[in-house]
């Protein structure tokens, strides 16, 4: 039987962090949230990414507050994994250091500004797919 969900560990929920490059930051800015996917790379259990001035830097700036999701998808199966935590912008040392970790930058623009977020909960998901409906997309 297919169709079940499963809770990820800890430590699976970190693996599919470091197997991944491409996440979704949600924060607040101006009593709103907001959404906007950021290409990172993980520090040890921080999570790590460069952005621009924008709504992205101040939204942070202001309240740090944000969760982070990243997925996986197969015909199979999907993961999801979803921390919380509080972002704050690197400087000097610290921030130097982001150019040792795997962040690649995925479109040129300038992105002077590395932040981290300080993970204070996380938690995962696995699903087994069912699809019942798959066979609708056959032509």
């Amino acid at each position: 039987m297919t169709g079940r969900v499963y809770e990820l560990t800890r430590d699976d929920c970190w693996g599919l962090l470091r197997e991944q490059e491409l996440g979704r930051l949600a924060y607040h800015l101006d009593g709103a949230v907001q959404i906007a996917p950021v290409n990172y790379a993980l520090d040890g259990q921080r999570i790590i990414f460069r952005t621009a001035e924008g709504s992205k830097l101040a939204g942070i700036l202001k309240d740090g507050e944000v969760c982070f999701e990243v997925d996986t998808l197969t015909d199979e199966a999907a993961m999801s994994v979803i921390c919380r935590g509080h972002a704050f912008e690197l400087t000097g040392e610290e921030a130097l250091m982001a150019d040792q970790l795997r962040l690649r930058p995925w479109v040129r623009t300038i992105k002077n500004h590395i932040v981290a977020i300080e993970v204070t909960q996380i938690d995962g998901r696995f699903f087994e797919l069912s699809k019942p409906w798959a066979h609708l997309l056959q032509h």
